[in-house]
């Protein structure tokens, strides 16, 4: 049996870390619901009070073991781009919904009469709002999680099915705040209704722009161009769970992001970013040096290495989780303090990412398994051999794969890396020191690619600052097999922009310093 609050209820357990967007919870709490009684089996109970608790704790996943493994299915069936875009919304929504409650904040998208004192302060009005205002955000963006946030609400004493919008209740405000910012989003250029250009059968965040790569996974006409890399048909990320026989093209993944509006500017070109001269192919020694680089990472590879690759290669834990982390440390920011943290740095993040992709389509650039074969084709390579070979002297350059599958987007510049430095710069700002401070034990054996064999020993993580987290984020691309050295740094320094602009928005709205 589980107990929420004061409420016991039989055959539902769920651990206190995320429930739903932008944490673990999200399928494994529908399995779980869907199996009550092997759920309460695997998992502890956990108490939540509406009048002492933080409602962003509990939709925020924690910093356990469980967690800083790296899992499968964290992100369910959705791409990082569309997941980051929902995970924004979602932030908007829960700011939205307490801005009424603060002396002078004003909503991004909803502009909701200010609340007596007597009201904002009290931790229950707070946590009303922000599980209202999930709910209406997950039925139009996330809809096979709605079983989940209404489960919870139910046995957390709350109704799922009032549609109050009564401005001056934290059911009604929780509504109009999350109804407000889909209302405002819906389209925003990401194609979240699947009906741009189309009058029968949407498809939901689909490319309308016409994007078609100029290489073919089966010819490299340009080698300083993308090209789309033939791949198993996977049900499932991770190693060895593949589709026998059956492969699949990448396409370029939601190409219109690009043209999503931003926050803090209007022009994603206005950024200068210095094009990808050293994968142009005419300039033949640079090229060979940035090829060489990366199967220098690779024939190198540490277990540490192997594991912080996959580690930042779930955005979930390395975009996602660390603003969690600064949080309960500050656990004098409060429900409204981590809101308003959350805003800078998905604002951060989802500014930086608008502009990231706007550079990968203006250079269009190539991917290093490509060059790799373009400059040594089949000579052989030193390098990571493969599941379980370790480094090889003798692979043929043609037959040499990265430690992490490639993403379906260009390759410079690197998002990763812009998003990574993006959201610490937004933080150090907010909370003022640099300070990090996040340990991940990681058990023998758990890695994804290399399941029961990498790390051989447990090992742990530990990033004492953002800087070295941000310089860990950049060089596991490099690790991983998926991006070139030149592009992690100069990704460094282009994201912390977005750092900064991230956070001065924020302050904008949380002061009230804008105009109706």
């Amino acid at each position: 049996m589980a107990t929420f609050g004061r409420t016991p209820v039989s055959g539902l357990s769920l651990r206190r870390r995320s429930l739903l967007l932008g944490g673990v919870g999200g399928a494994a709490a529908l399995a779980m619901l869907a199996d009550g009684a092997k759920a309460a089996a695997q998992a502890p109970e956990i108490d939540f009070d509406l009048d002492t608790d933080n409602a962003i704790d509990l939709l925020q996943p924690a910093n356990d073991a469980a967690v800083a493994t790296p899992s499968a299915d964290v992100l369910g069936p959705m791409d990082v781009t569309m997941f980051l875009w929902v995970n924004h919304v979602t932030v908007l929504a829960w700011f939205d919904a307490v801005a009424p409650y603060h002396s002078t904040a004003v909503g991004v998208y909803t502009r909701i009469g200010r609340r007596p004192d007597s009201e904002s302060a009290t931790n229950r009005n707070l946590n009303i709002a922000i599980f209202h205002a999930s709910l209406q955000v997950v039925k139009v963006v996330v809809p096979e999680q709605v079983p989940v946030i209404r489960q919870l609400m139910t046995v957390l004493g709350l109704n799922p099915a009032d549609e109050s919008v009564d401005p001056t209740s934290p059911v009604g405000i929780g509504n109009l705040a999350g109804k407000g910012v889909i209302a405002a989003r819906a389209r925003d250029g990401m194609n979240l209704l699947g009906d741009v250009g189309r009058r029968y059968n949407p498809r939901p965040f689909a490319d309308y722009t016409g994007y078609q790569p100029v290489n073919t996974a089966y010819e490299l006409t340009n080698p300083s161009r993308w090209q789309p890399q033939l791949t198993p048909h996977r049900r499932r990320l991770g190693a060895g769970v593949a589709d026998k026989g059956v492969f699949t093209v990448q396409h370029f993944v939601t190409p219109q992001l690009r043209l999503v509006k931003p926050y803090t500017y209007e022009d994603p070109g206005q950024f200068q970013l210095a094009p990808p001269d050293h994968t142009d192919h005419h300039r033949r020694g640079e090229y060979k040096r940035s090829v060489d680089e990366v199967l220098a990472a690779s024939a190198a590879l540490t277990d540490a290495q192997k594991v912080m690759a996959e580690f930042f290669d779930n955005k979930l834990l390395g975009i996602g989780q660390p603003r969690a982390v600064v949080a309960r440390r500050h656990q004098e920011l409060g429900v409204q303090g981590w809101v308003q943290l959350f805003l800078a740095h998905s604002t951060a993040v989802f500014d930086a990412l608008v502009a990231v992709w706007h550079q990968k389509t203006t250079y269009d650039a190539v991917r290093p398994f490509s060059a790799i074969r373009h400059v040594y084709g089949h000579r052989p390579v030193r390098a990571w051999g493969g599941i379980g070979k370790g480094t090889v002297n003798d692979i043929p350059a043609d037959e040499w794969t990265s430690y992490l599958n490639v993403a379906d987007h260009p390759e410079y510049p690197s998002g990763s890396t812009t998003l990574c430095s993006a959201e610490a710069q937004a933080v150090r700002r907010f909370v003022g020191d640099d300070v990090l401070d996040w340990r991940l034990p990681i058990p023998a054996g758990s890695a994804l690619v290399e399941a029961g064999i990498t790390p051989t020993n447990a090992i742990e993580l530990h990033w004492p600052t953002w800087t070295e987290f941000v310089r860990d984020c950049a060089f596991s691309r490099v690790w991983g097999g998926v991006h070139f050295r030149k592009t992690v740094e100069r990704s460094i320094e282009f994201g912390a922009q977005f750092g900064d602009r991230g956070y001065e928005f924020a302050q904008r709205y949380i002061n009230g310093d804008v105009e109706d």
